[in-house]
């Protein structure tokens, strides 16, 4: 399966299939989320977040890729994330775009 922005796609000829989509809320341990906690009084890169962020676009990705591959598309064009907490230390991640069939 292939994603593209659809600013990169080229001359590739396909035709739409349907919007395709995959999300996922991640949370942090009450331990964890305690000594982020500290670390964001005095600065730097809260790794923990980082790495469930990761995570959570990886698990959505699969998730939009899968609903395409069910659909029999050749690639997801048009492919955008986003993000919004939903709860303390807890995250969703969503991620659309359009399946697609090459002609």
């Amino acid at each position: 399966m292939y994603l593209f922005s659809i600013e990169n796609l080229g001359s590739q000829k396909y035709q739409p299939i349907s919007l395709v989509k995959g999300s996922t809320i991640q949370s942090k341990n009450m331990f964890k989320d305690m000594g982020q906690g500290f670390k964001s009084m005095v600065g730097g890169e809260l790794g923990s977040y980082t790495k469930m962020m990761n995570e959570a676009r990886d698990i959505a990705t699969q998730r939009m890729v899968d609903e395409a591959q069910r659909m029999g598309a050749d690639a997801i064009v048009g492919v955008r994330y986003s993000s919004s907490a939903i709860a303390q230390g807890a995250a969703e991640v969503m991620v659309i775009g359009t399946a697609v069939k090459f002609i």
